[in-house]
């Protein structure tokens, strides 16, 4: 990441200038990386550009399936977390039950 000396400020590639220039003193940065990638803008019709999906696609299970792989399980220390969770609200619903027949 491209940083300023004089501004003491870390500059993103976008926000610089096309000529790699810091954009509050004008001074050339180093590490000053080329033009940022060409964003593809959708065309008039809102049409996704060719190559690309539509980013609002919903996805099905077999997708999410897909994607986490075939081994994918939850983590020990979420059913852990679980675990406790339901440890905690047993014992608060015991304690309900005994407060109300005090």
């Amino acid at each position: 990441m491209p940083w300023c000396e004089r501004c003491a400020k870390f500059w993103n590639p976008s926000s610089m200038t096309p000529e790699g220039a810091c954009p509050s003193c004008g001074r050339t940065l180093e590490r000053a990386a080329a033009a940022p990638p060409a964003v593809s803008t959708p065309a008039a019709d809102g049409s996704p550009p060719p190559g690309e999906g539509s980013p609002l696609t919903p996805l099905t299970g077999a997708d999410l399936r897909e994607m986490a792989g075939e081994d994918a399980k939850a983590p020990w220390h979420f059913k852990v977390m679980v675990a406790a969770l339901v440890a905690y609200l047993g014992w608060r619903l015991v304690d309900l039950v005994m407060a109300a027949f005090r």
